[in-house]
């Protein structure tokens, strides 16, 4: 019987800020793979690295942002690549970055926007994307994260 591979090779990370009235998502303008698809940080894991290891690098590399808390989201992104006939899984985690934070972005995106939950899914690609910024309104947003969640990253 044949099998289909499993891959699980990129980490996920979804930045969220605090303004007066609402919490927005951070959303990047890709101009390598899925050019001009609007996506949340992403970026492969390095030799030596773990996953969350791999967030805040990409996090930073991709922004110049730093989390004031981070966790592990407790959720996995998935999707099945036909060109590759695998299906990729990468652990997502949760920054929560300062309000005045300044993002700065690297030759990986054309454009940046802070965003509401309801229009960052209306501006992403995929169900899966969406469904991913539901679990994080509703767990991270709506409700005080498990502390058990919590990476501390110094």
């Amino acid at each position: 019987m044949a099998e289909i591979p499993i891959r699980s090779f990129l980490a996920s990370l979804v930045a969220v800020r605090k303004t007066e009235t609402q919490h927005e998502v951070l959303l990047l303008k890709r101009t390598q793979t899925l050019i001009g698809e609007w996506c949340q940080v992403v970026g492969s894991i390095e030799e030596g690295e773990t996953a969350w290891q791999t967030a805040l690098r990409e996090l930073y590399e991709e922004t110049g942002l730093k989390p004031d808390v981070f966790y592990s989201a407790d959720i996995c992104e998935q999707f099945y690549e036909a060109e590759r006939d695998a299906v990729t899984v990468a652990p997502v985690f949760v920054a929560f970055i300062e309000n005045a934070a300044e993002v700065t972005l690297n030759h990986e995106h054309s454009a940046f926007r802070w965003v509401s939950f309801k229009e960052a899914a209306d501006l992403v690609a995929f169900g899966g994307q969406r469904r991913l910024l539901r679990w994080i309104e509703e767990e991270f947003v709506a409700r005080t994260p498990s502390k058990h969640l919590l990476i501390d990253f110094d």
